[in-house]
C-alpha cells in the first residue's frame, strides 16, 4: 500500500491519521467525479428500465421511473481503492471494516440484479425479506467474531461501551446486540434511502460522528468517553474514502437524481457504520447521531405492525400515519420533497451535535 511504502521511507511524522483521511477522501471524490457521469450512461444503457419504483409510494414518484440505479456500485468502488490506497496493509480494524462493505454490498447486488433484471414492474422482486435477514445475520456473526478479536486487552471481551465509561459484558448476547447495530444500520439505511440525495445528507453527519469518536480513539487524553485503541488508526483512510465517495455520489444523486444508490449502495453504508462503530466501541453514540435514520426504520416497522395488529383484530387493517417510511407521509402532507430532505438534514446534524456533546463530556 502507499501508506506503507511512504512510512518505510521516512514520511511517518508528516503520513499520520489525518493525511490518510484527506488522501482517501480526495482519491474517492475524484473517482465519483471522473467516472460518474460515464457510470450513469452505463448503467442506463444496461438496465433499460432502471430503477422499479414501488407501488407504496406517493404518486409523485412516478416521473422517477426509468432512473438508473445500482450507483453503489461507483461508490464501492471508489472507497475501496481510496481505503487501500492509504491505509496501513496490516491494519485489521480497516480490513473488517472494507469487508463489511463488501459483503453487504454484495447482498444488495443480488437484490438489485434481481429487481432490474426482472420483467415485473414491481419494485418487490428481489430478495425476500427473511432471507435477506437471514443472510445478513451471518454477516453479522462473522464480523462480530473479527471485532471482538481486535479489543485490546484492557477491554473485556464481548462487552458494550457506554457513556460515562461504563463496560457492561454481554457474553454471548454480544452476537444478538451486534446484530441490531450491524444489521440494523443496514436497514436503517437502506429505508431511508427514499428521496433523492437524502440518504446521503443523512450520512455524512454520522460519518463526522465515528471521524471524531476515531480521533479520541487514537489520541491519549482527547476524550475521557471514548477507550484508547491505537489499532483503529487503519480507519482514518477507510472513513475518508467513505466521506469521499458519499459527497461525490450527492453531486449526481441530489434532486432531480441522475441515478439512485441501490440496496448496493445504502446496504453497504449502513453495515459498515455499524461495523466501524462496534469497532470503535461507540455503537450508543453512532445510534444517537444516526437517530433520523432510525426513526425512519421504526416508522415503517410501527406502521407495518400496527396494520396486521388492527386487521387481526378488527378486520380491517388501520394506518397510523399516511404513508410509510416517515418520509412519505410527509410527502402525503403535502410537503415538498426537498423541503423534506433539507429538514431530516437539520435533525441529522441535531442528532449528531447531542452526539458529539456526548462523546466529550459524558
Amino acid at each position: 500500500m502507499l501508506t506503507d511504502y511512504l512510512l518505510s521511507n521516512g514520511y511517518g511524522l508528516f503520513f499520520g491519521g489525518w493525511t490518510q483521511f484527506g488522501a482517501a477522501f480526495g482519491v474517492a471524490f475524484l473517482i465519483m467525479m471522473l467516472f460518474g457521469r460515464p457510470f450513469i450512461h452505463a448503467m442506463r444503457a444496461w438496465q433499460k428500465k432502471g430503477q422499479p419504483i414501488s407501488e407504496n409510494v406517493p404518486e409523485s414518484h412516478r416521473k422517477k421511473a426509468g432512473t438508473p440505479t445500482m450507483g453503489g456500485i461507483l461508490i464501492l468502488i471508489s472507497i475501496l481503492v481510496g481505503a487501500i490506497a492509504f491505509m496501513p496493509i496490516d491494519s485489521l480494524t480497516g480490513w473488517i471494516a472494507l469487508l463489511s462493505l463488501v459483503m453487504f454490498g454484495a447482498l444488495g447486488f443480488v437484490d438489485d440484479y434481481k429487481k432490474v433484471t426482472s420483467q415485473s414492474k414491481k419494485a418487490s422482486n428481489g430478495l425476500s425479506p427473511m432471507m435477506r435477514l437471514f443472510v445478513e445475520g451471518i454477516f453479522v456473526v462473522i464480523l462480530a467474531y473479527l471485532i471482538n478479536k481486535t479489543m485490546p486487552s484492557y477491554v473485556p471481551e464481548y462487552s458494550l461501551a457506554l457513556p460515562f465509561g461504563i463496560i457492561f459484558p454481554l457474553g454471548l448476547f454480544y452476537y444478538v446486540f451486534a446484530y441490531f447495530v450491524i444489521c440494523g444500520g443496514a436497514n436503517a439505511t437502506n429505508i431511508t434511502d427514499g428521496l433523492d440525495g437524502m440518504l446521503a445528507k443523512l450520512y455524512m453527519p454520522v460519518l463526522l460522528v465515528l471521524v471524531v469518536a476515531l480521533y479520541g480513539a487514537t489520541r491519549i487524553g482527547f476524550m475521557d468517553t471514548v477507550l484508547f485503541m491505537p489499532a483503529t488508526s487503519g480507519l482514518y483512510a477507510v472513513l475518508g474514502a467513505a466521506f469521499g465517495a458519499v459527497l461525490g455520489f450527492l453531486w449526481f444523486n441530489a434532486r432531480p437524481a441522475s441515478i439512485f444508490m441501490g440496496d448496493v449502495g445504502s446496504l453497504a453504508l449502513g453495515g459498515f457504520m455499524g461495523t466501524v462503530a462496534m469497532l470503535l466501541k461507540s455503537e450508543v453514540i453512532m445510534g444517537i447521531s444516526a437517530a433520523m435514520m432510525v426513526l425512519i426504520l421504526l416508522s415503517s416497522f410501527i406502521q407495518t405492525m400496527f396494520f396486521k395488529i388492527t386487521r387481526r383484530a378488527t378486520g380491517t387493517g388501520r394506518r397510523i400515519f399516511l404513508r410509510a417510511p416517515l418520509h412519505h407521509h410527509f410527502e402525503e402532507l403535502g410537503w415538498d420533497e426537498t423541503k423534506i430532505v433539507d429538514r431530516f438534514f437539520v435533525m441529522s446534524v441535531l442528532f449528531s451535535g447531542l452526539a458529539l456533546m456526548l462523546l466529550k463530556f459524558a
